[in-house]
Formats: C-alpha cells, sequence, structure tokens
C-alpha cells in the first residue's frame, strides 16, 4: 500500500494561500489567536477537543490538514481525475458536505477527500465527473453547512478505497499506527505548508 513517488508528480495548489498564514496548535483547545485571514491545522495532531458524539472511542488524532480562510474560498483539484463520491454528511462535528476524487498515479489508486465544502459543491461535482487539476472544484461551507465548524477545508490523502462520501479523519489513538498508513501526511501533496 503506498507506493507511489509523490515527488515525482506535478500537484497543483488545493487553494491560493497568501505569503503569510498562522500554523495553529490545536493540541490544547480551539481557540487559537488568529493574526492572518488563512491558517492551516497540522496532520497527525492530538486534538482534545472533539466532544460530539461522532468522537467517540477516545478519537483525537486528525489525519488531514486544515486549511481556515474565508467563506466561499476556491478549493482546485491538486491531480486530475474523477469524482468518485460526494454528498452531506449531516452529523455534528462531521464533514457538512463532502467531495471525494479517485486519482490513478503511477498505477496506484489514491481517493483525495475535500470536507466542509458549502452546499454548491457537492451539486457541481457529481459523482463520476471528470476533473482536471487546477479546476475548481469546491468553495469553504459556512457553519450551517460544513458540521459546524469555522470554514476550513478539510483536506486528506486515502490509500484506503472509500464505499461513500465519508472516510475517517480523526481516528482513534489505538487506530493512530495503521491510519497513517492508509492515509499519508497530505504535505507530499500539498508542500512544506509548515
Amino acid at each position: 500500500m503506498g507506493d507511489i513517488d509523490f515527488a515525482a508528480e506535478d500537484w497543483y495548489p488545493v487553494v491560493n494561500l497568501p505569503e503569510n498564514y498562522d500554523v495553529l496548535d490545536l493540541t490544547g483547545d480551539a481557540d487559537n489567536i488568529r493574526t492572518s485571514e488563512y491558517s492551516i491545522g497540522r496532520y497527525n495532531e492530538i486534538r482534545q477537543f472533539y466532544t460530539t458524539e461522532l468522537f467517540s472511542g477516545n478519537r483525537c488524532v486528525h489525519i488531514g490538514i486544515d486549511i481556515g480562510g474565508p467563506v466561499g474560498t476556491p478549493i482546485m483539484s491538486v491531480f486530475s481525475g474523477k469524482v468518485a463520491f460526494s454528498g452531506y454528511n449531516p452529523a455534528d462535528g462531521d464533514y457538512g458536505h463532502t467531495i471525494i476524487t479517485k486519482h490513478n498515479i503511477q498505477g496506484q489508486n489514491l481517493w483525495i477527500l475535500y470536507g466542509h465544502l458549502d452546499a454548491a459543491s457537492t451539486e457541481h461535482c457529481p459523482p463520476g465527473k471528470a476533473v482536471e487539476a487546477g479546476d475548481v472544484i469546491a468553495w469553504f461551507g459556512d457553519e450551517h453547512e460544513n458540521g459546524g465548524w469555522e470554514p476550513h477545508l478539510h483536506f486528506q490523502l486515502s490509500f484506503r478505497e472509500p464505499n461513500t462520501h465519508d472516510l475517517p479523519g480523526v481516528v482513534a489513538l489505538s487506530d493512530r499506527e495503521q491510519a497513517l498508513i492508509e492515509f499519508p501526511d497530505p504535505r507530499l501533496v500539498l508542500g512544506p505548508l509548515y
């Protein structure tokens, strides 16, 4: 599982980030003081603020990267492929509107989850739609449509094949080692954001 040489590929930026943005430490509470309009939440970070029923079972290890910014921020496909799933995850604290794209890279399947989107995103990207690198496929959603979170994108890579418009973005400590294999570091695609 996971023998892609990520450095050998050209990846399109998922969000046009400004030169300066905040890298948040969310190991304590979620109320970091932001000095910039944009922010990054880290991969493989243990977070204790997940309190809704969705996160029962000590789910606290974040296995995507969060990119915070204004509602409506455009999100681009990082690679050419197709939409595998799109839909709405309604639980409190869940992804809200979500798109998962499928890519065949060097003979290996890779899925990419884009979560916390606005409703127009899932309408814009039905399953089966072809996407090219750089295509605007989605937009940051507001709290009422993105699972109840401040506007941001949850970006996650997956070698595990999904069967719906959902993948675990936060796992239990006991599942951490396997999750880091199945859901590799998004910086392999996004570059050194922190």
